[in-house]
C-alpha cells in the first residue's frame, strides 16, 4: 500500500478541522496530513494543536504569507507520500471515495480527480456558485481543448511522479489548480475523472473566494485572466 500525503489549507475554519481530521483518519490508510494554516484568527490553530497529537499531522503554520495556491505549494514541499491528495476541510464526507481513487492509481491513471461534471456527478450548491462553476469549467474546456470536465473541483489524489515533469505555480486562489491540470494533460499524463455530488453546506464555512458578489466578481475576473495567461505561457 502506497504513502499518501493529504493536504489541506486553512484560514479561519474553527470547527471544522477536527471534523477533517477524523474522517481522514477513518477513511483513508497509511497517511500523512500535511496541514498549512496561514496564521488563522478563530481559534482554528488551537483546534489544529490539539488534535496533532497522533504524529499524522505536520503543521505548518505561516505567519506571514497567506494564499491558498502559496499555501498548497508550501504543503506539496513538505509531503512525503507516493501519492499526494489535497481536499477542503467543509469536503471531507468524500474521503470515502479515496480507496476507490488509490485503487485507479494502482491501476495506471496517474492523477484521479472528483468531478461534478462526470457522468453520475452533480453541484447541488446555490445556483449563482453552481452555474458560474459550471461555465467557468466549460471555458477552460474550450479554450484548452482539454477532455477534463472539471478543473475546479479541488479534490485529487496523484502520483508523486507527476512533479518530475510539471510544476506547481503556487500563486493565486483556486486558478492555480487550473493551470496545473491543464500542464498535466498536455504532457500527456493518464487523468480519470471520478464522478461526486458535492452538496449544499448546511452551516458553510464563509466563502474565500465569494464572501460577496463584488469579490465573487473580482475573483471570477482574476480566474479567466489567469486562465488565458496560461494558454499563453504554455505556446
Amino acid at each position: 500500500m502506497n504513502n499518501k500525503s493529504i493536504i489541506i489549507c486553512t484560514y479561519n475554519e474553527f470547527g471544522y478541522v477536527s471534523i477533517a481530521v477524523e474522517d481522514i483518519r477513518k477513511n483513508i490508510k497509511n497517511f500523512e496530513i500535511v496541514l498549512v494554516d496561514d496564521n488563522s484568527t478563530d481559534g482554528t490553530i488551537n483546534e489544529i494543536n490539539n488534535i496533532k497529537n497522533n504524529n499524522d499531522i505536520k503543521f505548518i503554520l505561516r505567519k506571514k504569507t497567506r494564499g491558498l495556491g502559496s499555501a498548497f505549494l508550501r504543503g506539496l514541499i513538505e509531503s512525503k507520500g507516493d501519492y499526494i491528495g489535497w481536499i477542503d476541510t467543509n469536503m471531507t464526507y468524500l474521503t470515502t471515495k479515496f480507496l476507490e481513487m488509490e485503487n485507479l492509481l494502482n491501476e495506471g491513471q496517474d492523477i484521479v480527480i472528483l468531478s461534478r461534471y462526470a457522468v453520475g456527478g452533480k453541484d447541488e450548491r446555490p445556483m449563482l456558485r453552481s452555474l458560474s462553476s459550471k461555465y467557468l469549467n466549460l471555458f477552460c474546456k474550450i479554450l484548452f481543448r482539454s477532455k477534463i470536465k472539471d478543473f475546479t473541483s479541488g479534490i485529487f489524489l496523484m502520483k508523486r511522479t507527476i512533479l518530475n515533469e510539471v510544476s506547481v505555480l503556487g500563486y493565486g486562489h483556486g486558478d492555480f489548480f487550473i493551470e496545473f491540470l491543464y500542464n498535466v494533460e498536455k504532457k500527456g499524463f493518464k487523468i480519470y475523472e471520478l464522478p461526486y455530488v458535492q452538496k449544499k453546506d448546511l452551516e458553510p464555512i464563509k466563502s474565500k473566494s465569494a464572501p460577496n458578489i463584488v469579490k465573487f466578481i473580482h475573483y471570477g475576473i482574476k480566474y479567466i485572466m489567469r486562465i488565458t495567461i496560461t494558454l499563453f505561457r504554455s505556446t
